[in-house]
Formats: structure tokens, sequence, C-alpha cells
């Protein structure tokens, strides 16, 4: 469904050309500062400012509608919305049964029977990371001192991201990337086995992002060729501080104490200038298809602030959760 989390609850809204996009958040403690310039920082990282992204360039000013009061959470649901001013709709009318390869449009309208907005992708639109990112700022403020911090190691399977993005740009295709995440100060003791262990929570959150196809967390695949005498993190003090962090932080599906370090890997965007030969619904004939508007060459450049959010969230959903064990 459109929502996730169980105490720290959060539920997106709108679509990609539709009026607003935006996020409800509920189990927010009362008395945390939060005013509109909270958000500036983190909504800034996730616009296209970056060579290889889109031209689509909205002021996305956070509309704080309840939940807030004289700069302070309430404790009531905190509801934050984003007008969407830049639609160009009409880049999209060629495609209600020509549908693009790689694109929820096809999924979209088979589920949903052909009364979806598919304009821009609608729901399944980038553009509901935005909401998301809100709902990490609030997230990150009821995890402090607890840090999240993501960011992007290769695209197009090199290091150099400037000459990767450039020879994407050249040939008018996209490329993929990987984005690393790690957060430190993590408590020991957070998470819920077995189906709501930290792993599978983490895992959770990021499929939700558009464009996630893999995740790892610390050593990840590279353990299926190790021995257990490598890769057996060994505890070096009482806190539970270990030598390695082969496990990323995370034991038995509860955090460690350790860093939590994952990797996500971040497809090529489906959006490309070269045209195509796809299936067209409405003839029954392979034609091709030229998709215009404007879109990201890597989206993997604008996915860390993302990554971070909602790793934000699954750990204030836990730590509330924890909270309430406790007591």
């Amino acid at each position: 469904m459109n929502s996730f989390g169980r105490i720290f609850r959060i539920s997106i809204f709108g679509e990609s050309h539709g009026s607003h996009v935006g996020v409800c958040i509920d189990g927010v403690p009362p008395g945390i500062e939060l005013s509109v310039a909270d958000f500036k920082t983190d909504i800034n990282r996730r616009k296209p400012a970056q060579k290889g992204t889109t031209d689509r360039k909205e002021s996305d000013v956070p509309i704080l509608i309840s939940g807030v009061y004289h700069n302070r959470t309430s404790g009531s649901p905190i509801c934050i919305i984003f007008n969407n001013e830049q639609q160009k709709s009409e880049d999209y009318s060629h495609l209600t049964k020509h549908f693009r390869p790689g694109h929820a449009d096809f999924t979209a309208y088979i589920k949903y029977k052909g009364y979806n907005d598919f304009r821009g992708g609608g729901h399944f639109s980038g553009r509901l990371t935005l909401p998301l990112v809100a709902a990490g700022v609030v997230a990150k403020k009821i995890i402090h001192p607890i840090n999240v911090s993501a960011y992007v190691t290769e695209i197009g399977g090199q290091k150099n991201l400037d000459k990767a993005i450039n020879h994407a740009l050249n040939e008018n295709d996209s490329i993929g990337g990987i984005v690393e995440c790690k957060t430190t100060s993590v408590p020991a003791g957070l998470g819920e086995p077995f189906f709501d262990s930290l792993e599978s929570l983490i895992a959770h959150a990021m499929f939700a992002i558009p464009g996630i196809k893999g995740i790892e967390f610390g050593s990840g695949f590279k353990l299926a060729r190790m021995k257990g005498s490598i890769a057996n993190d060994v505890f070096m003090d009482a806190s539970g501080k270990t030598q390695t962090n082969h496990h990323g932080g995370i034991l038995g599906g509860i955090s460690s104490g350790n860093d939590i370090i994952f990797r996500v890997a971040v497809k090529p965007p489906s959006s490309i200038g070269r045209p195509q030969q796809t299936y067209n619904w409405t003839n029954g004939q392979i034609e091709e298809l030229q998709i215009g508007g404007r879109h990201d060459a890597c989206i993997a450049l604008r996915i860390p602030v993302v990554v971070e959010a909602l790793t934000a969230c699954v750990l204030a959903d836990s730590w509330l959760i924890q909270k309430t064990f406790d007591s």
C-alpha cells in the first residue's frame, strides 16, 4: 500500500502531474523543533542540479498543513504538501497504449484497469520521492544523534562520475549506479526478528524507492565466498564493537551497535533519448517509440538523500518501538 511503519507511520499521496504530492506522518513525539527552514538542505540535495539530471524545475517549498504549532511538533499527524508547478502533460499524450519499456505504464494500466493517471508515471513517478525526503527530515530529528549518510560510489560501472555521465549523454542513453549508506552512533538492540528484522525493514523501505533493484548489507554477496574464520566479526569490548564489520551492523536482525552499512543498486532510468522498437497495444504492431519530456540520465545521482530519508524513517520507527518495549 502507500503507508509504511508501525508507530512512526508515513503515508504518501499524489501524482507526478497532479496538483500536489505530499505525506502524512503519524506517531511523531510532541515538542520537536520543526519549521519550513529545516527541510531546505535535504530537499535541495534531491533537486536536479547536476549534469545528467532532469530539466524539470520545481520550487519544492513544503507547506505544513497540520501537526506543527509555534515551530514545535504538536503530537498530532503532520501533513506536508508540495505544489506541482511544472507539469508538461502533453509530453505523455501518445503513451496511453504505447507503453514505455522499463516503466510501470503497462502494469499500472492492467492493475487499475486504465483509470490510473499515467502522465509522467503518475503515482509511480520519482516525483513521489520528494515527500519521502520530507518524512526523512522529521525522522532524522527523532533519531538524533544517530547520523545517516548516503553517497554515490559509482555510476555506469565507473568511479569517475563525470566521465560516466558524459558518455551516457553523448550516447543519448542512461546509466545506473551504486549508492552506499552508512549510519553511525546506532545503539544496539533495534529491530524485531523475524519479519521485522532491521534488514527486512530497511530492504522493504529501499525497494519502495523507484529504480532500486538490489541491496546488500556489510560485505553482502562477498560473504558467499568467505570462510567463517574470515567472515566472523570478533568482539573487541563490552559495548559490542567488532574488529571488522562484515555483518554491516546487524546481527540476528538486531542492531549490534556497530555502523550500519548497506549498498543499493539503482537501475538506469527507463526514459531514454534513443528510439525503441516496442509493442503498441492500439494497433497490435511493433513500432518505434520516441520518448520526449524531461528525464534524468542517471537517477542514482539524486537517490542518496532519499536512501537516507527512508533509512531514518525505519530507525525512527524501530527506536519508538524499542522505547515502548523498554517501558
